[in-house]
């Protein structure tokens, strides 16, 4: 996905302009979690959203092969702590992400408005 992609009502909504591993509803509820904090836990990102460890372990998995999360392992004391963060990689792409949204909300805001006011021109 490029950095500048918008949308204006000449051009079609493409799917292709969303990213699908922020898209993705899960991944996308992981993302917004990080995006405030510095890091959290597994077992934190676990118990907020309700999943389960194969599949937070999962869709963790994907968002760090796209770059966006850092996944550290240590220990504390004698237990495995499994600490998430966010990327400036995944910080970017979630600000394109929500920039998309915005413009396809503002296009598409706007061409209803033209078509409103079309409309009551003409009656």
């Amino acid at each position: 996905m490029s950095g500048g992609a918008t949308v204006d009502d000449t051009q079609p909504i493409l799917p292709n302009l969303i990213d699908e591993t922020i898209h993705q509803r899960t991944r996308l509820a992981i993302i917004v979690l990080l995006a405030a904090v510095e890091s959290l836990e597994f077992n934190e990102i676990k118990a907020q959203l309700r999943l389960t460890d194969g599949n937070l372990a999962t869709h963790l998995g994907a968002l760090e092969n796209a770059g966006y999360v850092r996944i550290e392992k240590s220990f504390r004391g004698k237990k495995p702590l499994t600490t998430v963060a966010m990327t400036d990689t995944g910080r970017a792409a979630l600000e394109r992400y929500v920039n998309l949204l915005q413009s396809v909300l503002e296009t598409r805001k706007d061409t209803s408005a033209g078509r409103a006011s079309d409309e009551g021109d003409s009656a």
